[in-house]
């Protein structure tokens, strides 16, 4: 019989047991902070209407959907008609968790309390090229307040992200950036170089990339875009004149170029609140003023974010306002701003620098032996009441010799073994040997449930 390709679609992924806990140890965490900030949970389908997917990715994000096909007779009256892969396909699988947020506050405005503070931690999907820590599936973890127009909101969501990161161990060992700008900055800016107003958004396509292709690559990137050499050279001149010491220095810098311009003079004073009222929260240390972070997607309206590891290629996370967006399938201006933590991301990086701890919860905690087929019965009863007590327990199947047992313990990371025999049991005793020092112990059966849960973690 010959042998079948086993292995998981290129960028998607089998999570063994580690891997579950791993992922489990840093949801969790996730989880509690995000409730901490009264944020509820929220979950959407995997599947959206292709009508609410186009158009709210940028140039580059439609190409990155995965698209479903039609069904039934509507799938077969597609391809007799000339197909294409607008009219085979009416669904697709969802790209973020923002543009489903929107979908849902207009869909359930009427039962929503007036400010939605919601969190929602799911898998997303996008047709993109794999590469290390970059994937077709991956997690992400998001926190949206819906319904204000105050930077209290920008506050309190990049103050719930710098506070998940630190729970999970960054900071000072292993250091992270929140990079900030704003999408008047980058407005002004425009305006300021003599950029077109029907050339924004492809211009902004083009410095989204600069960390990735440097200067050099935008100006080249900004020529097959059309862009006049005049422009790009004003503009490229601009960016490199931008100082690289503190926020204060960078705003003060903002402030006197953009004195002009409206929208960018309105950017500068959005940021400066926004510093203010982080100033004595969990993100002020690692906000980093950017004026050339661009977030390629297009539903951004303001204040925009994206957390750096340094060291390590890609985003570990982003977000912004986004006070149209609801409106697109609405009718209704709402104003929106959230934040999202790549979990596959953060992930790989916390196993890079062995942040994780020793022992994840959810291991077993306790082995029971066989002795022999007789001594069943009590080795069955003895787990149960280990269970009832609270404990995780596992059952060795079969009556290996002790050294087997003890083997396979260790290699399920379970510290402590029960064991039963004619002996322990005549005797009316549990004996339990700490497989990590080699100590072995003998405890009145009556006493055992206590005498572990006092030393298990």
């Amino acid at each position: 019989m010959a042998k079948m390709n086993t292995a998981p679609l290129s960028g998607m992924r089998d999570f063994l047991p580690l891997d579950v806990l791993r992922r489990n140890y840093a949801i969790d965490i996730i989880k509690r902070v995000y409730q901490q900030y009264g944020f509820e949970p929220l979950e959407t389908p995997t599947m959206e209407r292709l009508s609410t997917l186009e158009g709210k990715y940028g140039e580059e994000g439609d190409h990155l959907l995965f698209r479903v096909l039609k069904r039934g007779e509507k799938l077969e009256e597609a391809l007799a008609d000339q197909p294409t892969q607008a009219t085979v396909s009416d669904a697709g699988m969802r790209y973020d968790l923002t543009v489903p947020l929107a979908r849902v506050v207009a869909e359930y405005r009427a039962k929503l309390p007036r400010y939605f503070k919601r969190y929602q931690i799911q898998a997303v999907y996008r047709a993109d090229r794999p590469s290390k820590g970059r994937y077709r599936e991956f997690y992400q973890c998001d926190v949206d307040i819906v319904g204000s127009t105050s930077m209290t909101v920008e506050a309190e969501v990049l103050a719930a992200g710098a506070e998940v990161l630190r729970e999970l161990g960054f900071g000072p060992e292993h250091p992270f950036a929140v990079r900030l700008n704003h999408r008047g900055i980058l407005r002004g800016l425009m305006e300021v170089a003599g950029v077109p107003s029907v050339s924004e958004e492809t211009v902004l396509v083009a410095i989204d990339k600069l960390d990735k292709i440097g200067m050099d690559g935008v100006r080249r990137e900004l020529d097959e875009r059309g862009i006049e050499t005049a422009t790009s050279t004003k503009l490229l001149e601009t960016m490199a004149a931008a100082p690289t010491t503190d926020n204060g220095e960078m705003l003060a810098w903002l402030s006197d170029l953009l004195e002009h311009s409206e929208v960018g003079s309105k950017g500068v004073a959005d940021l400066r609140q926004v510093l203010l009222l982080s100033a004595q929260g969990p993100a002020a240390d690692y906000l980093r003023v950017d004026p050339y972070l661009a977030r390629g997607l297009s539903y951004y309206t303001g204040p925009i974010y994206e957390i750096d590891f340094p060291g390590f290629s890609g985003s570990g996370g982003a977000g912004g306002r986004y006070d149209d967006l609801v409106g697109m399938f609405s009718g209704q201006s709402i104003p929106a701003c959230g934040f999202s933590l790549g979990l596959e991301r953060i992930l790989l990086l916390m196993e890079e620098q062995n942040m994780f701890p020793p022992r994840l919860a959810g291991q077993p905690q306790v082995l029971v032996t066989l002795f022999d087929d007789a001594i069943i019965p009590a080795s069955l009863q003895l787990a149960r009441e280990l269970r009832a007590a609270g404990l995780r327990v596992d059952l060795y199947p079969d009556t290996d010799r002790y050294g087997r047992q003890f083997k396979y313990a260790e290699e399920r990371q379970i510290r402590y073994a029960a064991l039963l025999s004619p002996r322990e049991i005549e005797a009316g005793v549990v004996a339990i040997k700490d497989l990590v020092s080699g100590e072995q112990v003998e405890v009145p059966a009556a006493a055992a449930t206590a005498w572990l849960r006092e030393r298990v973690e």
